[in-house]
């Protein structure tokens, strides 16, 4: 059932939720190219005329957390089909004053502890995760999901890169990162998330099930896990199910259906040119759009020389 929370009014910004920023590292964030992402945002939500905002590949929402900052956004929903990702964010919606103290303790003792111990306890917490998976109820909000959280968000900080990577059983198998000073608990922003997402209905759901959630005065944005741009650099497994050719052509009848129905959409992905000019996938597939080419950092690479500049695209209907 999707969440929506009813603290205080959920349709009025307290003045913390503006301060909301990313609470998790996230592959393919957006963070660095709000600013260019801003210029492309439609119109109408400059003008706050859009009511409506939907993410239906939420990842670490950096784009919601831009728009409820800038614009007059009453309601937000929030969709992806990672169950674990859905449950940290209706615990940090729902119970961030019981997941803070958890947060605090993890973060005691990673820094009580050297790196060869680090590395132990990073691997006795992942092994642990993994282990109680099979008796997490993702369908049914429960008390054993705020220490799942948690503990989610402990990996996510200490893993290789932030990756979050899982086998094909769903199990997470990130290794662990190399980090002096990780910091596992930002209190502050976890408040100023909580509030921001009292606006949000937040649910697991494929992408598809937007068209039947649509309402009027609405700006989708579209973030799916992105086209390789070459064979080594395939990462798309942020589920246990892998976001194929097929999903991005599926994806891209949803954005004309969002379009037919008056929706103001916009979708990012890699731009496949960078490596084959000739390759003209998502030109085909949005032909009927703007599509506007944009220089973004490549961030997940296991080499660090090769985190240069590359092109990404941004496709919209407006």
């Amino acid at each position: 059932m999707p969440t929506k929370s009813k603290i205080n009014n959920p349709n009025i910004k307290d003045i913390s939720s503006f301060a909301a920023k990313p609470f998790l590292k996230w592959a393919g964030g957006k963070r660095q190219l709000l600013l260019k992402f801003r210029v492309l945002y439609p119109q109408h939500l400059i003008n706050n005329l859009i009511k409506n905002y939907y993410e239906p590949f939420v990842g670490s929402g950096a784009v919601f957390f831009d728009i409820i900052r800038n614009y007059e956004v009453r309601n937000a929903y929030l969709y992806d089909i990672n169950e674990e990702l859905i449950l940290i964010y209706r615990v940090v919606q729902q119970d961030v004053q019981k997941m803070i103290p958890i947060l605090d303790n993890f973060n005691c003792v990673i820094h009580k502890r050297n790196k060869t111990k680090r590395r132990e306890y990073f691997y006795d917490q992942r092994y642990n995760y993994n282990l109680q998976r099979s008796k997490i109820n993702f369908e049914k909000y429960s008390e054993n999901w705020i220490f799942r959280a948690a503990q989610a968000i402990f990996l996510n900080k200490t893993c290789y890169n932030g990756l979050f990577r899982v086998n094909s059983t769903g199990e997470f198998n990130t290794p662990a990162g190399d980090y002096e000073n990780p910091k596992i608990l930002d209190e502050a922003n976890l408040l100023a998330v909580n509030r921001a997402l009292q606006i949000a209905e937040i649910r697991k759901a494929d992408f598809t099930e937007i068209i039947n959630d649509l309402k009027n005065n609405s700006f989708v944005y579209l973030d799916p896990p992105y086209r390789p741009i070459s064979k080594t650099s395939s990462f798309t497994s942020y589920s246990k199910n892998n976001f194929t050719d097929a999903d991005q052509v599926k994806l891209s009848q949803i954005f004309s259906l969002l379009d037919k129905e008056g929706a103001k959409v916009m979708l990012s992905n890699s731009d496949p040119k960078n490596l084959n000019p000739s390759d003209n996938f998502f030109d085909d597939l949005y032909c009927d759009f703007n599509i506007y080419r944009i220089p973004a950092r490549r961030i997940i690479n296991s080499n660090s020389s090769k985190r240069g500049v590359i092109n990404e695209i941004v496709v919209t209907n407006y």
